[in-house]
């Protein structure tokens, strides 16, 4: 099932690039294109793979199961890049911090983000999801994800509400391969870190699945 999916990311390439020269054209370099899918690589193991548009493995987490307290991001050969931590304080809402690579004591350490997901108490701004803020006080955010993760449509956009990432159903060519819901597209800008924006997909994933 690996190499199939390795298989379907190259073939589909090229009618993926025709779509982002598009939609995601840019005057300088190209937006880079994942493949990410909702399946480990490790045997009787929840996460996810990542793939990039030559077949590598670019990202990959193992330790999903269930609503986790940690889920770490490694890199395409297991190593950790970031982690992602539940908060557990008395919240109503839904909380994360963000520390480079693996955390053993997260209380000696900061966290380099914090995600906050979006509660619309009010039904005012129902296309928000979540909110990315620098540090777990403040009060402006860095950048705000709207959109819907359910069905795999949403667009991370910085405080000038420029679009920094985006979560896309994937197609198949000519209307070959139905991938559902379990694989999909993540499109990254230049300039914004890839592993940060599949570290937003998790976090999306355990709020809104």
């Amino acid at each position: 099932m690996i190499v199939s999916l390795k298989s379907i990311s190259r073939k589909t390439t090229a009618h993926e690039n025709h779509h982002q020269q598009q939609d995601f054209k840019t005057d300088d370099d190209a937006w880079t294109s994942l493949t990410v899918w909702r399946k480990s690589l490790v045997f009787s193991c929840k996460g996810f793979t990542v793939i990039d548009s030559n077949g590598n493995y670019a990202f990959r987490v193992d330790n999903y199961t269930g609503h986790p307290v940690e889920v770490i991001l490694m890199d395409g050969s297991g190593k950790p890049i970031l982690t992602m931590c539940r908060s557990t304080g008395l919240r109503l809402v839904d909380n994360w911090h963000v520390y480079e690579g693996e955390v053993g004591d997260v209380s000696s350490k900061k966290p380099i983000c914090c995600v906050r997901k979006h509660i619309n108490i009010l039904q005012f701004n129902v296309s928000v999801l979540a909110r990315v803020y620098h540090g777990p006080s403040d009060k402006r955010y860095a950048y705000m994800i709207e959109g819907s993760y359910a069905n795999r449509s949403c667009r991370v956009l910085d405080e000038s509400r420029k679009v920094v990432a985006e979560i896309k159903r994937k197609e198949g060519m000519n209307g070959g391969v139905s991938f559902g819901l379990e694989v999909f597209l993540l499109i990254v800008r230049p300039g914004f870190n890839p592993s940060f924006a599949m570290a937003i997909v998790l976090l999306l994933d355990q709020m809104f699945s």
